[in-house]
């Protein structure tokens, strides 16, 4: 018999229990660092597209006379149609793959955009975070799986890279905003739709590569196994990651949202001083993000997410504290830390449960953007009634919540070379 080639071979979930020795099919085929590279750059502009919502807040705060409520409502509005949807998409997609719906997606968020440049009132700006909203609801788990299936058994590796685009995009965001949008106004939100077309474009040529790699992926996820660990103990663990995503993203979105007027407020900084500090903290984020995976691959995925949820809290105990100089090298800190807990999350859960890649990139991705948008309204209405710095008081504690990962099972053993 003939040993297959590497185009008849997937990059699906590895099982729980031969995570030590790396599957024959994941060392067989080599990783496809092209289909990353454009997978990561059309993952940065969705997400540069998308960071221009928050960042652009301060415009139309005082255009449409808007109260902070109001903001966590577009927030939550744009958060609450990415979650709710992406694990639908993932679903529906590890059953019957569509590899030009990557396209198809961006052509949602490109139509958002376009809406946001021109609104008119309260409700247009609502419908425009909507769409924006519905394209990541289908970009992000099937991204997700691409990166998967692109990886080459380096599943840390692969999600890191493709999570750092956004990350960057989500930097880059606010810095382009400050100099563009905030200088010429709300229509000149339009010109970043170059950035939406050349999206779809390499989205339809990797909707491509993914095509040809379907029947591969079908047969390889034919051959799993389920998952050594006991039902009950997967689900428990499931609801471990919950919480620990829920002390994450919400705490993100009290810097992410309301960043810019805690430094507004406190410190008198003007509106592009505060952005450039925020693309600060959001450039820390995307560096966090690129070494959590690999330093997963590496000692293992359980210490990461140990280290990073619980090992902010220090640093977020004293950031309400802090003057301005050390309130941007605490949030660098913090930055750096927190991010490199998602992309081992995301491999951790799909090896737990292995063979369902999109659904578990879709819940996870989905009830993430869901706490960012929940603690975004929230916090919003606490600030309106308590003062955004007593919020930051309150924030501070939620890593603590990263205790929880004491209690996570150890699925892989450290791997070292």
């Amino acid at each position: 018999m003939s040993s297959p080639s590497p185009s008849q071979l997937s990059l699906e979930a590895t099982p729980v229990h031969a995570l030590a020795e790396p599957r024959p099919v994941d060392s067989a085929l080599q990783t496809a660092f092209p289909i990353l590279a454009m997978l990561s750059f059309c993952h940065f502009l969705n997400d540069m597209i998308q960071s221009l919502l928050p960042a652009i807040y301060p415009l139309l705060k005082d255009s449409f006379r808007l109260d902070f409520g109001q903001i966590g409502l577009i927030t939550l509005t744009f958060q609450i149609t990415a979650s709710l949807l992406q694990p639908v998409v993932g679903i529906y997609t590890d059953k019957k793959p569509m590899p030009y719906s990557l396209a198809i997606g961006m052509g949602f968020t490109l139509t958002g955009l376009l809406l946001l440049s021109h609104a008119p009132n309260f409700p247009a700006l609502l419908l425009a975070a909507a769409l924006i909203g519905s394209g990541s609801s289908v970009f992000h788990p099937e991204s997700s799986r691409v990166a998967r299936m692109a990886s080459g058994g380096q599943h840390g590796l692969a999600q890191s890279l493709f999570q750092v685009g956004g990350n960057v995009g989500s930097a880059i965001g606010p810095l382009l905003a400050a100099f563009i949008v905030m200088p010429r106004g709300q229509t000149s939100v339009a010109w970043f739709a170059i950035a939406a077309l050349i999206a779809i474009a390499l989205l339809t040529r990797i909707g491509g590569w993914y095509r040809a790699h379907v029947p591969a992926h079908r047969a390889a996820r034919a051959s799993l196994s389920t998952s050594a660990l006991p039902r009950r103990t997967i689900v428990v663990t499931m609801v471990i990651l919950g919480f620990l995503i829920f002390s994450k993203y919400f705490y993100l979105a009290s810097l992410s949202s309301y960043y810019t007027f805690y430094l507004m407020q406190k410190f008198q900084l003007s509106v592009q001083s505060a952005q450039l500090h925020l693309f600060v903290f959001l450039g820390a984020v995307a560096a966090g993000t690129l070494a959590g995976g690999p330093i997963g691959d590496r000692i293992g995925r359980k210490y990461v997410i140990w280290g990073s949820i619980l090992g902010v809290l220090p640093f977020t105990l004293l950031l309400p504290h802090a003057n301005l100089f050390w309130t941007t090298m605490l949030t660098i800190v913090i930055g750096l830390v927190l991010a490199s807990a998602f992309s081992a999350i995301i491999v951790y859960a799909q090896e737990l449960v292995p063979g369902r890649t999109g659904v578990v990139a879709g819940i996870f991705f989905g009830f993430a953007f869901g706490m960012g948008g929940l603690g975004a309204a929230v916090l919003g209405e606490l600030a309106d009634h308590i003062g955004i710095e007593a919020v930051y008081g309150i924030c501070a504690f939620l890593p603590a919540i990263g205790l929880l990962a004491w209690f996570l099972p150890a699925m892989e053993k450290p791997r070292r070379a």
